[in-house]
């Protein structure tokens, strides 16, 4: 590793500690979302400097090492990557040599390969350390002004079945804004469910490759963005990220008699919900964040009526 050797000074700048466990430095490296211009220079520097690099896909790792003229060996690492695979790289460490961990686009482990070797780097005691970059989650909040101040990140929702609809009520819910990625086959049904539980008034906003040369920022109502799709407005082609407003609800007084019929309403249309198969529960979360009426009361079944 003549690279490793030179006097010139690494990726790790003095102001970092030293290793506290014997063997290589893991670097966790974001890479551009699209733009490869968007790369930092400490990436740059750390990709140069390693004797090796875990890419999710060697193809497009090159394209980004040939634009910068960086002849660093890779190897590949990605989700379907075997045990024998994660040991090899475990091992390249335990010897003493660092590692560049990359993924196609951003960070790794964030949606993205890369969990398992940081992970289990760390649990032997070795050296992790992030070289932060390009963020499709951080462009879209900033981007779209939907968030809020206070937001969370839900990666991608699972694509079907009881978990999905408890995600999406919980969401629905939440007085968070909320960021999440989604594949372009799924993107006009991911925003049908988001408008069904989250009511179709609810702002949002829908990014569309950010960074790249097509990229398209669109913010209107859910209801809206489904119309956008279906027309072909938003075309169903490239990568997407996708960004709810948080429930924001209206007080209104009402009268005792207001009251009641509010919450009657409102229970029947749990029953309603629990007639079409969700349970009590996710019928109830689903009814309080469009009506903003007391998840607990709505749960209340019938015969415990007041």
């Amino acid at each position: 590793m003549a690279r490793r050797s030179r006097a010139a000074p690494g990726p790790v700048s003095a102001f970092e500690p030293a290793p506290t466990a014997a063997g290589g430095t893991l670097f966790v490296v974001a890479t551009p979302i699209g733009n490869l211009g968007d790369v930092t220079l400490r990436a740059l520097e750390t990709l140069r400097s390693v004797p090796l690099i875990a890419a999710e896909d060697t193809r497009i790792a090159r394209r980004l090492l040939a634009r910068y003229e960086i002849g660093t060996k890779l190897t590949s690492f990605h989700a379907r990557s075997g045990a024998a695979r994660l040991h090899g790289l475990l091992e390249h460490l335990r010897a003493g040599s660092d590692l560049a961990l990359v993924t196609d686009a951003g960070t790794p482990a964030v949606s993205d390969p890369g969990a398992e070797v940081i992970a289990a780097w760390a649990s032997d005691g070795g050296r992790v350390v992030p070289i932060p970059g390009a963020s499709a989650v951080l462009a879209a909040v900033a981007a779209t002004g939907t968030a809020g101040p206070r937001w969370t990140f839900e990666g991608f929702l699972p694509r079907s079945g009881r978990e999905r609809r408890e995600r999406l009520a919980r969401l629905a819910a939440d007085d968070r804004g909320c960021v999440l990625f989604e594949a372009p086959t799924r993107l006009a049904a991911t925003l049908r469910d988001l408008a069904a539980a989250c009511g179709g008034a609810r702002p949002a906003a829908v990014c569309r490759e950010l960074t790249k040369l097509h990229e398209q920022i669109v913010r209107a109502t859910l209801d809206e963005l489904v119309g956008s799709v279906a027309r072909g407005a938003i075309p169903q082609r490239g990568e997407f990220v996708v960004v709810v407003a948080p429930s924001a609800r209206e007080t209104v007084e009402l009268s005792r008699d207001e009251a009641r019929a509010a919450l009657t309403d409102g229970r029947a249309q749990v029953a309603a919900l629990v007639s079409g198969g969700l349970t009590r529960a996710e019928a109830a979360r689903r009814v309080a964040a469009a009506t903003g009426l007391s998840r607990r009361a709505l749960y209340q079944p019938d015969e415990a009526r007041e």
